[in-house]
């Protein structure tokens, strides 16, 4: 199915610089009265795509502000309508006085997203590139950004449309194997199907790991920090953070409840929870956070256990590790190292010293190892947890397809089903309500 062409009839408005105070505000306008209103608010309408120096007018025709105007004649422009951008000052007051002239002119307040809605349904971005501008808008890390950007410039958009197009290839040939069974056409037999059906799974599978590791820089990895009372939890996310954000104490139980801190390595984003120390207590609040503890546990990604390397595994430590999540992965981190004697033995497991820093590095990348980031060679996209649902259903759609060679019938059945899967990330394919949902989370200027 095509992309829906929606047509639009109303000119929309919106401030689309951040609320507070800033040094440039900017109020968007984008549809078929952007030029009228132009002649409204500026006294004229400025020569096309040439930044403009003029005042902005009430309707008595007495200054606003004074500022830039820069008007772009549709189809060449972000959303493919007229668009008019006027760039003033970013005092809140002025901005607000600037839109309601603009909505007393006829324009209405744009929604949330808009903007880049028409530019997808005017063809000016596919699906995947309107999200990454979200995305760029969103990142909290340089590396992310970097994604983000590439997401934008089409990266991820390519490599879904090279699968597209092996796709169409293959249901070509077993289109024609079932419209001619008897005829003998060159390259269309079961073995040529299922070498072009490998080479479609081998490039998907590709996609897919690509997708995760580029979902891992837009969403990043939540990771609960358990062990016993005083073996150094807090300490450590103190180290792992650069600062003082957890309160340290020798007093056991002195951390009540979860604290999170955000942090990044190597530009992945990591959320850290502190927890509450685990061990038999009749201090009822005490036992709350313990509860609290538990349920951290079970929505982390990544669980580091932490123990005291001074007093090895013991007991209590073996009874929290019988009772981790199993479907969750957890590393075991031996806390105050600097105490050992440098000829002592160590095991399995990291040993590091939340006070000196030692083996902290080395900590670091092995928490980037155990949630699945994988360097890119040449560089990542950012991708969405609806992009790896659509890869990973077009994976199941390949894998049966291949169960299906001998059956052209429901091989062709599997492979339609694949397609319909993966052109719903570029917006080949997209249901009006995914729309609705996709850009409501934009902001309102976008």
């Amino acid at each position: 199915m095509s992309r829906v062409q929606v047509q639009k009839t109303d000119t929309i408005a919106a401030i689309a610089t951040a609320q507070g105070q800033g040094g440039i505000g900017v109020v968007r306008i984008s549809g078929p009265d952007s030029a009228a209103l132009a002649a409204e608010v500026l006294g004229r309408l400025p020569e096309a795509r040439r930044a403009t120096y003029t005042g902005f007018l009430d309707e008595n025709r007495e200054a606003i502000d004074q500022g830039i105007a820069i008007f772009y004649p549709g189809p060449n422009s972000f959303t493919g309508e007229d668009v008019l951008e006027l760039q003033g000052h970013g005092g809140p007051a002025v901005l607000k006085m600037l839109l309601q002239r603009c909505l007393a002119l006829g324009a209405r307040l744009a929604e949330p997203g808009e903007f880049t809605r028409r530019a997808f349904l005017n063809d000016k971005l596919d699906l995947a590139q309107a999200e990454s501008v979200a995305d760029l808008i969103s990142a909290t890390t340089s590396e992310a950004a970097r994604s983000a950007m590439r997401s934008l410039q089409g990266a991820f958009s390519a490599e879904i449309n090279a699968l597209l197009e092996s796709l169409v290839k293959l249901r070509m040939l077993v289109e024609a194997m079932l419209d001619f069974p008897e005829e003998e056409i060159d390259e269309t037999d079961s073995g040529r199907c299922h070498s072009l059906l490998s080479e479609l799974r081998e490039r998907l599978q590709k996609t897919l790991r690509a997708a995760t590791q580029g979902s891992l820089l837009r969403d990043g990895a939540h990771v609960a920090l358990l062990g016993r009372p005083n073996v150094g939890k807090s300490s450590l996310l103190n180290r792992l953070s650069g600062q003082d954000v957890a309160l340290v104490s020798n007093v056991p139980g002195t951390t009540r409840d979860v604290i999170r801190e955000a942090i990044q390595i190597r530009g992945i984003p990591l959320h850290i929870m502190d927890t509450a120390g685990l061990r038999e207590s009749g201090d009822e609040v005490e036992n709350m956070g313990m509860q609290r503890t538990r349920q951290a546990a079970e929505k982390a990604d990544l669980i580091l256990l932490l123990l005291d390397a001074s007093c090895g595994r013991m007991q209590d430590d073996e009874e929290i590790i019988s009772s981790l999540p199993r479907d969750i992965p957890h590393l075991l981190v031996y806390n105050k190292a600097d105490l050992l004697a440098e000829e002592t033995e160590r095991g399995a497991g990291i040993f590091v010293s939340a006070r000196s820093g030692e083996g902290i590095d080395g900590l670091r990348e092995e928490i980037l190892r155990m949630i699945g980031w994988r360097h890119q060679e040449g560089g990542s996209f950012i991708a969405r947890e609806r992009h790896l649902a659509a890869l990973s259903e077009t994976q199941a759609h390949v894998d049966r397809a291949f169960d299906a060679l001998q059956n052209p019938e429901l091989l062709a059945e599997e492979l339609r089903l694949a397609q319909r899967a993966l052109s719903s990330i570029t917006g080949r394919f997209s249901p009006d309500d995914l729309l609705g949902e996709i850009f409501s989370h934009f902001c309102i200027g976008k």
